[in-house]
């Protein structure tokens, strides 16, 4: 078999077979495919497309170019949800504790913030003590006795998607649906779950900016998922505006606090909802309505906020700060962003919104950074809301005030404040 055929096979737009997409795979994970003909056939890709079968055997190799997570020990059916990423997604640290309350095991792997959107790796981190690298015998054994652990990828889950990643970052062909979900699903599948619930961001602080894109990508990830043996189902979120009231790592934190205990915003706490109904849905815990009141009844009994300190302390978190969390140091400069006219918010640009946390230090311009746990924003207005000249619209959490004030700035190219009060918001398409 020669790579130079299956380039040209594709290029002509006809199917790959199972073997040929598991030779790719494996030759250029080994390193003997040379990134030139790997780059070839993902243009090729890109032009042309793939089968719903094509892309679950793309997606299966590239999960079993690495360490296959075995759960099976584990009781139950095993639960994993995946978010596209958006600004003040705290979606997962609040249903994971939800699914674990109602004896769903949830064994995440997460990971670190990229671009504008903030990772839950590095909100547990804002959590002193917390350990997000158990070895996977620890990961195991927890989730067998709690019900719930959440720790970074381990680095060989899926190496191929991260070498193939790198390489379509550089040659134009990020925007392919099914290299997209091949590349979410197949660390994914390696991860060990037995269903998935699939949070598919859509608007201006998303990867997909249309509802027409999202549904495509949510399709294609839910035919791998089927393809490959496994139960999905995916639900089209709003992110026209940060989720919630806060973004940046342990102000997160506080508001996931917030929202086990039964005070959280309504948009995240309808979300969390909604998401966590359907990861006991897949289940097999009873029908959605049935599943939407177990998820109402471990918020109520305290059984949700309870199974989340379990998680903090098994994996050294300091749970002082759960139970006091307005202890938790401030940061060195706060500054409040105000309204500069008065009427109603009519749009945010989100995606700036969360440029603007990276600049307050909450995320990395560059893969070196130090991230500032205490640094962020916290939103007092948001789209639809009316507001008075003068008004707080959001407050600024950072180390300098020349870093508040560039952030104010892109705040100011952000924010559209006009006489008429927009539609309301569909937080779920």
């Amino acid at each position: 078999m020669r790579m130079y055929d299956i380039i040209m096979k594709k290029r002509e737009g006809k199917e790959l077979e199972v073997n040929e997409i598991a030779f790719f795979v494996k030759g250029y994970t080994s390193g003997e495919v040379p990134d030139y003909q790997a780059a070839a056939l993902l243009m090729a890709i890109m032009f042309n497309g793939m089968t719903k079968t094509e892309t679950a055997a793309l997606t299966l190799q590239m999960a079993k170019s690495g360490d296959m997570l075995d759960l099976s020990s584990i009781d139950g059916i095993k639960v994993d949800k995946h978010s596209t990423g958006g600004v003040g997604d705290k979606v997962s640290l609040v249903v994971g504790p939800i699914a674990a309350a109602n004896g769903v095991p949830v064994a995440k792997m997460s990971g670190r913030g990229l671009g504008h959107t903030g990772g839950t790796v590095d909100k547990m981190e804002s959590i002193p003590g917390f350990n997000t690298e158990l070895a996977t015998k620890d990961f195991i054994a927890q989730v067998q006795k709690n019900g719930l652990a959440i720790i970074g990828q381990t680095g060989n889950i899926a190496p191929a998607d991260k070498k193939l990643y790198a390489l379509r970052d550089v040659t134009a062909t990020v925007d392919s649906i099914p290299l997209i979900a091949a590349s979410i699903m197949s660390k994914k599948l390696a991860s060990g779950a037995d269903a998935f619930v699939l949070d598919v961001k859509v608007g201006s602080g998303a990867f997909a900016k249309t509802p027409q894109w999202a549904t495509e990508l949510a399709d294609a990830m839910v035919e791998i998922a089927t393809e490959n043996g496994k139960k999905a189902v995916a639900l089209l979120t709003n992110m026209d505006r940060p989720l919630g009231r806060t973004a940046g790592n342990w102000l997160e934190i506080a508001e996931v606090i917030e929202t086990l205990q039964g005070k959280g915003p309504e948009d995240l706490t309808f979300i969390c909802g909604q998401v966590a109904a359907n990861m006991l849905f897949l289940a097999d815990k009873g029908t959605l309505e049935q599943c939407q009141k177990m998820v109402d009844t471990v918020i109520q009994n305290g059984r949700a906020f309870e199974k989340f300190k379990e998680m903090v302390a098994a994996q050294g978190g300091d749970t002082h700060f759960i139970d006091n969390p307005e202890k938790y140091p401030k940061a060195a400069f706060i500054k409040d962003y105000t309204a500069k006219a008065s009427g109603y918010i009519e749009s945010m640009n989100t995606e700036n919104a969360g440029i603007a946390t990276v600049i307050l230090g909450a995320g990395r311009a560059k893969k070196e950074d130090i991230i500032d746990p205490k640094a962020g924003i916290v939103f007092h207005k948001k789209t639809g809301d009316k507001v008075d000249e003068g008004d707080k619209i959001a407050t600024l959490y950072t180390q300098k005030e020349e870093m508040a004030n560039e952030a104010a700035l892109l705040l100011d190219s952000s924010i559209t404040i006009g006489n008429k009060k927009p539609e309301s918001i569909k937080l779920i398409y």
